[in-house]
């Protein structure tokens, strides 16, 4: 059996378990998987299709869309076509391409490359701004922040995302924040703070707020 969306035509895979209701998805080969009742023929399938074939279209559209965005992938401010291979045990770039063995491979590997870079760049910068003090380092995703300064704490947050950016963003984010550790809002006299060490502070900005 087959299905035809947008002139491209789809194999239906049915599968019958001990369940009361037909349930629609379609797997990774695009291939619309239909769970249903061992007691239905296929003709009631077929025609359960036909009838709900918009919401199927649009099922269809969403996990493509979810794939298109899945296979994107910035690290460093470049960015690659990621690939899955169970076989490849270590991340492998190759050109425009990144191959993880699975998704949770993707994860880790990006868990471990903020803390390593966000680390290295701190390790970097701070010996330049004699103010600043001895500082845990946390990482977790923000929606709003790239970064936070806790100067009771002497902690400093940095998104999860900037690992996304190249280096010269990485390294603004991190003096924005400590130079939060001499002025705790956003005066001139922040900004001229920070232009003592990132003099480029507005081109920095203005890319992080557009890419």
């Amino acid at each position: 059996m087959k299905i035809k969306i947008d002139d491209e035509e789809l194999n239906i895979i049915v599968v019958k378990k001990r369940i009361k209701n037909i349930y629609f998805r379609f797997d990774e080969n695009n291939n619309l998987v239909v769970s249903a009742p061992s007691s239905v023929n296929d003709k009631y399938i077929i025609d359960l299709i036909k009838k709900n074939y918009d919401s199927i279209k649009r099922m269809y559209s969403k996990v493509n869309k979810r794939k298109e965005n899945d296979s994107k992938f910035s690290y460093l401010g470049i960015n690659y076509v990621v690939i899955y291979n169970a076989n490849v045990k270590t991340p492998i770039i190759e050109g425009e391409y990144i191959t993880f063995k699975n998704e949770k491979a993707k994860d880790k590997f990006l868990d471990s490359e903020c803390k390593r870079v966000f680390s290295e760049r701190i390790n970097y910068l701070k010996p330049y701004i004699s103010y600043v003090p001895e500082f845990k380092l946390r990482i977790r995703k923000m929606k709003t922040r790239w970064g936070v300064c806790n100067r009771k704490d002497n902690i400093i947050t940095l998104n999860s995302e900037l690992i996304k950016k190249d280096v010269n963003l990485i390294d603004y984010v991190i003096i924005h924040e400590m130079c939060h550790f001499k002025e705790g809002n956003h005066s001139s006299r922040f900004w001229n703070e920070v232009s003592k060490y990132y003099p480029n502070y507005k081109l920095a900005r203005k890319r992080l707020r557009s890419e």
